[in-house]
């Protein structure tokens, strides 16, 4: 179910995310209504890393998404307590499961992908019937006297057996449905369900940290956040589980046994909702505790190419855009140094740039579609055209940076460099304003009006020397100058163009 709903409601999911992260408030209840949907707090986590690693989103913008999954994870309890077993849908629903398992055979695109949704909706609940039925003739085999006792070691212990659960099951909502039914069934008491649940919340942040290993600064920030976070709402809920049964005994003597499947699965909602109350106000010095236990490292162009997020192309491709662009705007400020007689900006590193631009490629490589997904087929193959384009430029300003000289300190071909810089100027402003469409139009048109400018300067060139004003030697400087700044310009235009091709692409 989870698979189909990823599919169905994933890129909306993603881009509410990356849209809704404004505040720590509007990022939780992104996140909880987010997972709710996705009926998985892991997907969530997962994708809040992937984008802190892409640069879709910072690390302090991030922990809303975390602390609202844990919320949002709640609302499988609720569903398998009100509907599994209060209304025992485990036989009407079969006819639920047939339809879904009709459509996911014979149809196809999101119609089929709505059937295995259902399909899979369904088959929690008969999942749930047959963990019943299983259960009933356990009751006297399998005792709470059997689990670890209700004392503060007892506890730990259970919250340790929810951890592994968890890490076997791969899903806490799984671990909290067998609790609900091994509690149903009376296998175990209700203090020791809540350990246990506890324990599966603690258990899930492993998908999180799995997915930022070897990742950038920022995602692993964001998922060891993940970690501190769930284990001090675990502590916390360990110390609120006392209140908690003696509310319901003063409130309602009796209640909490006779309903206390609801009991379980309102006491997950109340320490998750409780954890990120609490903790939403104290968002920014969070954030600061974790930036403080794992130090940032020197900025690299490459540092948002995470393997881990290959396994979502969409993602991978973002943080692809996000290198490119900063190599392009790299790039270009060199050559502005280069052709500019004083200027603010120093050179940068360009073997450093051309390692940059070799792990680009590499990650490129690794990235496999076809034509089927449109979107991101225009978005791959722009990355490509890009990275041909910036290789090139990295050799012209690498192996020919005397022809700038030439170009600059020349009397004729200096007025056009006056003219060039300007664009570049531009085209750097509207790199940082992300106007990109206004950006390949702006090269485009700079390139056809330097080519035209430069075509009589080339002309005049070869008249000077069969009238003897200049010398060869002299001449093939000028003319190489020229193929200099023209290439540039050529180049330029089309990494500008492809970069409004790949925003473009990315946006839809």
């Amino acid at each position: 179910m989870t698979g189909a709903l990823h599919d169905l409601a994933g890129n909306a999911m993603r881009n509410a995310l990356k849209k809704l992260t404004k505040s720590p408030l509007s990022g939780a209840l992104t996140g909880a209504v987010s997972t709710a949907i996705l009926q998985s707090s892991s997907a969530i986590t997962v994708a809040a890393v992937g984008f802190v690693g892409a640069g879709l989103m910072t690390f302090p913008q991030s922990l809303g998404i975390i602390f609202g999954a844990n919320a949002g994870t709640t609302i499988t309890g609720w569903l398998v307590v009100l509907l599994g077993f209060k209304l025992k849908l485990s036989t009407v629903i079969l006819p639920v499961i047939l339809l879904g398992a009709i459509l996911k055979l014979f149809t196809k695109g999101r119609v089929a992908t709505l059937g295995f949704a259902l399909a899979g909706f369904g088959l929690i609940f008969v999942g749930i019937g047959l963990m019943q039925q299983g259960m009933s003739g356990l009751e006297q085999i399998i005792t709470p006297e059997q689990f670890p006792s209700d004392t503060w070691l007892g506890r730990l212990m259970l919250v340790l057996m929810g951890i592994v659960i968890t890490l076997i099951t791969q899903s806490s909502s799984a671990g909290v449905a067998i609790s609900l039914t091994a509690l149903f069934a009376g296998a175990i008491n209700f203090n020791q369900a809540a350990a246990l649940v506890i324990g599966m919340d603690v258990g899930t942040t492993v998908t999180a940290i799995l997915a930022s290993i070897g990742g950038s600064i920022s995602s692993r920030r964001t998922g060891v956040s993940h970690v501190i976070y769930n284990v001090c709402t675990a502590i916390g809920a360990l110390f609120l589980l006392s209140p908690y049964v003696w509310l319901w005994g003063y409130f309602a003597p009796g209640a909490l046994i006779a309903n206390a499947e609801i009991a379980l699965v309102g006491f997950h909602t109340c320490f998750n909702l409780l954890g990120m109350i609490i903790i939403l106000p104290f968002t920014a010095k969070f954030a600061s505790l974790i930036e403080k236990i794992i130090k940032s490292k020197p900025l690299t162009y490459t540092e948002n190419l995470d393997k881990s997020l290959l396994v979502e192309p969409n993602v991978a491709l973002t943080a692809i855009l996000t290198v490119v662009t900063k190599e392009s705007h790299a790039l270009l400020k060199h050559v502005e140094v280069l052709l500019s007689q004083d200027c603010d900006h120093q050179r940068i590193n360009l073997v450093e740039m051309q390692t940059a631009l070799n792990e680009t490629h590499a990650y490129v490589d690794l990235i496999h579609l076809d034509k089927t997904d449109n979107s991101q087929w225009q978005q791959l193959v722009a990355a490509v055209h890009i990275l041909d384009h910036l290789q090139r430029l990295h050799e012209r300003c690498d192996e020919e940076e005397y022809r700038a000289l030439v170009a600059k300190n020349n009397e004729t071909l200096g007025l056009f460099v006056k003219q060039f810089i300007t664009t570049l100027e531009n085209i750097s402003a509207n790199i940082k304003g992300q106007n990109w469409q206004q950006n390949s139009q702006l090269a485009n048109a700079a390139n056809n009006t330097l080519l035209a400018q430069l075509a009589p300067v080339r002309d005049k060139v070869m008249s000077d020397i069969a009238v003897g004003k200049v010398t060869v030697p002299q001449a093939t400087h000028k003319v190489e100058a020229i193929r200099w700044l023209k290439r540039v310009s050529y180049h330029l235009s089309r990494i500008t163009h492809h970069l409004e091709k790949f925003h473009r692409a990315n946006k839809t």
